[in-house]
């Protein structure tokens, strides 16, 4: 099942993708909750799978405007170096534990909104990654179980200021200028995605493949992931891992590839779809 959050003549909504067209839940709300995190708080996800939809009112996709997946996630949990090749073109060690860094909400934007690049500095650069959307109360759950506590997947761009990045080896101040994390177009349930070290995953800047690999190039599994996270923090329905980058990325490219205004730059996982983002400036205040 492919699920959307999205606005609507001034509402906002989220719904079934059948095809090309949304079947609104709007109706719903009450009974299955607000937003889709909200579902998945209440634990409505498989009622969703159950509903009869021939009656549901149809939008087409084109007519909506595309909210993140999750709007306003408790926790968003990102992994760095977690693909081999990218270990290999960063020159760092092969990775003992995973690394990790958050990202607050406000740095988030939906399919088809724009990436902001921020004028302190222009060396904004691109990340395709596998984000993964909890779907129930997970603490200290052992790898072969993890992947009962998934909801579902997104396409996820970890826009990364890279001089910012630096300044400390935690990467949080380069990874939370507002408006610089592309999530969406959908969350696709684990029942259309059973094995997700069994995707592909490839970036485009411009319509020019940058990245382009296979989720079992991980180092650190999702399965791995959501053993490792839920045994340091509760993760709750809603909250997403942003599971690591591949090689590729702008930064260790000779010269160095940086997202500019105009800029069209799309992550695309088999099975879910295509994240796309323009890049602008952001406004003078």
């Amino acid at each position: 099942m492919k699920l959307v959050s999205f606005e609507f003549q001034n509402r906002s909504s989220y719904g079934v993708v059948v095809d090309h067209v949304v079947k609104d839940l709007e109706s719903m709300k009450s009974k299955l909750g607000q937003d889709l995190q909200q579902v998945l708080l209440n634990g409505n996800l498989t009622k969703i799978e159950q509903l009869d939809l021939s009656n549901m009112p149809e939008i087409e996709l084109d007519e909506i405007r595309y909210l993140p997946v999750i709007a306003s996630p408790n926790k968003t949990l990102c992994i760095g170096i977690n693909y081999a090749t990218h270990v290999k073109e960063t020159g760092r060690d092969m990775p003992v534990y995973p690394m990790i860094f958050t990202r607050f909400a406000d740095t988030q934007v939906a399919h088809e909104q724009a990436i902001i690049r921020p004028t302190i500095s222009h060396k904004l650069d691109f990340e395709g990654e596998l984000a993964v959307v909890i779907g129930k109360t997970a603490r200290h759950v052992a790898a072969k179980d993890a992947l009962d506590y998934v909801a579902g997947y997104s396409c996820y761009n970890d826009g990364s200021v890279r001089d910012w990045q630096k300044h400390t080896i935690q990467f949080v101040p380069g990874k939370n200028f507002p408006s610089t994390g592309g999530f969406g177009p959908f969350l696709v349930t684990t029942s259309d995605i059973p094995d997700p070290q069994k995707l592909h995953l490839t970036t485009r800047l411009n319509g020019e493949v940058m990245q382009d690999t296979d989720t079992d190039d991980m180092i650190f599994s999702v399965e791995k992931l959501i053993e490792y996270c839920s045994t340091f923090t509760e993760l709750a329905p809603g909250d997403v891992i942003v599971s690591g980058t591949t090689g590729g990325v702008g930064a260790f490219r000779q010269p160095p590839v940086w997202m500019k205004p105009g800029d069209v730059v799309e992550v695309e996982i088999s099975e879910i779809g295509i994240l796309r983002n323009t890049i602008v400036d952001e406004e003078q205040k």
